[in-house]
């Protein structure tokens, strides 16, 4: 598997020659949100290849995008539909990887779709972790594919990230480079906070740097606390400190939001940022930072630094503020919360509490581990006995 800066390296060799290829896999909600996003972007270097289950959909979803994208004046890009694909099956994976070349993936694959896992799980358990074996069900068959295929697409993954790409590693498996959304979603409520906060109109230039997991994107976005529990966090304007008090920012991050398939924006949006900071490192040698669950293999969210202004392109955490072992230590008390031990050795750990909960809840008991080999076993036992019963 090759190291996420020789990607963006060979992609910043590519680019000024061919057209950079996104492929998107899966198109539910995020993935229909994000052909658009990018779509609106009006970028004739680009090309969008549209990865799914159910070819008729894609067929009706990308024609919708590109005819609205047009009307406003944006279309410049080309789609591809690749039509049906099986999630389960790698071999037609790894054919499409070759068949199209992406330079870009984005996997918004869902294994159960049309549900919103956390509809389930916070009312009952206050955690998502639970979800973890469906969150990585269809990622690890398809960078097994894109390992299969010698692709060397750049990786973004759209579920739960903060423990499925750190499992893959720990498993000695290919791993996707990015994760998508969670600890991103916390950001622009904490800028809208801060600028209310000192009277600020342009938030957009408040600067922030954090390092939390999953967990505490749920309950700051949804109840305006932290559980008590201290947050990892640099809040800056025009270079100066600024050392509001927290608790006020982060109850003012309770902001009310939808809780259908129009929550995706957000996630769809994130993956956006993630392919403009890839771009722009990559091919207009720019300097980005952006906030990421799983990134580099780190088990929760992370914020990393993609710079493109030397001679070959870097990826690296942010350690200008936090040490790389407090935000993992912070990033372990955070997962615990969401029901989340320990990840190693290709394993993943529920906690204690979490199995507790669940047995209370759903009236299951749920394992303790889960190893590599026992993710599809588990994947099914979670759809059965707690999505199938519970809807």
């Amino acid at each position: 598997m090759k190291t996420l800066d020789e990607k963006l390296n060979l992609l910043r060799h590519n680019l000024p020659g061919q057209k950079t290829k996104i492929m998107i896999m899966g198109l539910g909600s995020v993935g229909a949100y994000l052909l658009d996003y990018l779509l609106s972007a009006g970028n004739d270097r680009m090309e969008v290849c549209v990865v799914g289950r159910r070819e008729a959909k894609m067929v009706s979803d990308v024609n919708i995008a590109r005819v609205a994208a047009l009307i406003r004046g944006q279309n410049r890009t080309e789609v591809t539909i690749a039509g049906n694909i099986d999630f389960e099956d790698i071999d037609s994976i790894a054919d499409c990887f070759k068949a199209y070349k992406p330079d870009i993936v984005v996997n918004s694959s869902r294994a159960y779709p049309g549900l919103k896992y956390g509809s389930i799980s916070w009312k009952n358990v206050r955690a998502y972790g639970i979800w973890a074996p469906l969150a990585i069900k269809f990622t690890k068959n398809i960078m097994e594919a894109h390992e299969q295929a010698h692709s060397s697409a750049v990786v973004i993954n759209t579920s739960y990230s903060d423990a499925v790409i750190p499992w893959l590693k720990s498993a000695g498996k290919p791993y996707p480079d990015f994760g998508s959304g969670n600890i991103n979603h916390l950001i622009p409520r904490i800028k809208f906070a801060v600028a209310k906060e000192y009277g600020l109109e342009d938030y957009w230039n408040i600067d922030v740097t954090y390092a939390v997991s999953h967990f505490h994107d749920v309950v700051i976005s949804k109840e305006g606390h932290t559980e008590n529990v201290s947050q990892l966090i640099d809040i800056r304007y025009g270079g100066k400190r600024l050392e509001p008090d927290l608790n006020r920012i982060f109850a003012a991050c309770r902001i009310p939001m939808p809780v259908d398939a129009k929550r995706n924006m957000m996630n769809a949006s994130s993956n956006f940022e993630i392919i403009q900071g890839i771009l722009a490192a990559a091919g207009e040698g720019k300097k980005r930072k952006l906030h990421c669950p799983g990134v580099l293999g780190e088990l929760g969210g992370y914020p990393l630094i993609l710079d493109g202004t030397g001679a070959e392109v870097r990826s690296y955490l942010e350690e200008t503020y936090f040490t790389l072992d407090d935000m993992r230590r912070k990033n372990r008390e955070s997962i615990y919360l969401d029901g989340i031990e320990n990840v190693e050795n290709g394993r993943l750990y529920y906690t204690d509490e979490l199995i507790r909960k669940c047995k209370d809840a759903f009236g299951i008991t749920l394992m303790k581990k889960v190893e590599y080999e026992e993710i599809e076993e588990a994947a099914g036992f979670l759809v059965r006995e707690v999505i199938e019963k519970n809807i």
